[in-house]
């Protein structure tokens, strides 16, 4: 892939990578937390992706955009054996996310703070038991959803990296875009939605703790959605 098409890749799934100035003190976090918990995409991804982790861990799950990581270190916290890579590109949020590992680190976390697919293409195949894209920009306009994360070359790059029986978890509150990943997993091939009825996309997940995302749908009365996709 030339440096052309990776910087258009990079635009073309989310928007502004910073916000508002950071504190010196968050700017501190992030540089001591990235020195701890970043991928290092220029060396070789090691054949069993376990290792990454300072933790003994039996498998390996990703979340992509994880925001201001209420799910990520809830998930992390709460499943110490096995092994999180989070993927956050927004600055403001990740430094958000160093400094509270900073207060309560975890040796079973790594992150990556820049395109997603650049992550995807770089793991061995086979090597994630689940990957998680919760509350994605959705990119409403028709002239931008080409930026939707969800679609058929992404969906190749999610086959590609997940076990067989490994899962894809996508939540929204957008109808469209639910719409959108249901039409785009059911005609890639490799991923069975696995809803039986319709409690089984309107209930959160198991043990979820909720996101801010999440809160503000809720408050402005839009009902979100809970797809779980299993690679077949």
């Amino acid at each position: 892939m030339t440096e052309g098409r990776k910087s258009r890749s990079t635009e073309a799934f989310f928007g502004r990578r910073r916000g508002k100035t950071i504190r010196p003190q968050q700017a501190q976090a992030l540089a001591d937390g990235l020195a701890r918990y970043r991928l290092d995409l220029d060396r070789a991804a090691p054949t069993d992706i376990r290792m990454l982790f300072a933790a003994e861990v039996a498998d390996v799950r990703l979340e992509i955009g994880f925001g201001g990581g209420e799910h990520l270190r809830h998930e992390a916290a709460g499943h110490p054996g096995t092994g999180f890579i989070g993927v956050e590109p927004f600055v403001n949020s990740m430094a958000k996310m160093m400094a509270s590992l900073a207060d309560a680190p975890l040796d079973n976390l790594c992150v990556y703070d820049n395109d997603a697919t650049q992550l995807l293409d770089w793991l061995p195949d086979a090597s994630l038991s689940g990957i998680d894209l919760l509350y994605p920009d959705p990119w409403p306009k028709k002239k931008h959803w080409k930026r939707r994360f969800v679609s058929p070359v992404n969906l190749d790059r999610f086959a590609r990296v997940l076990k067989a029986g490994g899962t894809f978890r996508f939540a929204s509150d957008i109808d469209t875009y639910v719409n959108w990943t249901l039409l785009h997993c059911a005609a890639h091939g490799d991923f069975a939605w696995e809803a039986a009825q319709a409690d089984d996309w309107r209930k959160a997940y198991p043990g979820w703790p909720g996101t801010r995302y999440e809160s503000k749908a809720l408050r402005e009365e839009r009902a979100p959605a809970y797809l779980t996709f299993r690679r077949t």
